[in-house]
């Protein structure tokens, strides 16, 4: 019998310009490479948290997912702190995972210019 545990994968992305297509393509390249980063099934993604920067208001990055099939995932949008100096243009995603894999074994995925926010986690 295969145990399964609630992981956490992170990623973001920055976005182009405030618009739909421009939150939809980023939110989108980012779900796919975290899904192959990953090796993720549908039936295995628990839940998704996005969060996008103050300058994002265009789209919810959620609609992203639910266009690529996430229409039985719960997941939700939420603004990031505005913290000044902080990156600007980013959409962030924390998601939930049912997995016999480890904590260690989790790839996140950091595109664009997110990938100085946690170079700690890139492999």
């Amino acid at each position: 019998m295969t145990v399964n545990y609630v992981r956490g994968i992170r990623g973001a992305v920055t976005v182009d310009e405030n618009s739909r297509e421009g939150i939809q393509q980023a939110t989108k390249e980012l779900m796919r490479e975290i899904v192959e980063a990953n090796g993720l099934r549908l039936e295995d993604i628990a839940s998704a948290i996005f969060t996008v920067t103050p300058d994002l208001n265009a789209d919810f990055p959620a609609y992203a997912a639910r266009e690529m099939g996430w229409h039985q995932v719960p997941l939700m949008c939420m603004g990031e702190i505005d913290v000044p100096g902080a990156l600007p243009r980013c959409v962030r995603v924390l998601i939930h995972v049912n997995t016999p894999k480890g904590q260690d074994d989790m790839v996140h995925v950091y595109l664009g210019g997110a990938v100085k926010l946690r170079p700690d986690l890139r492999r």
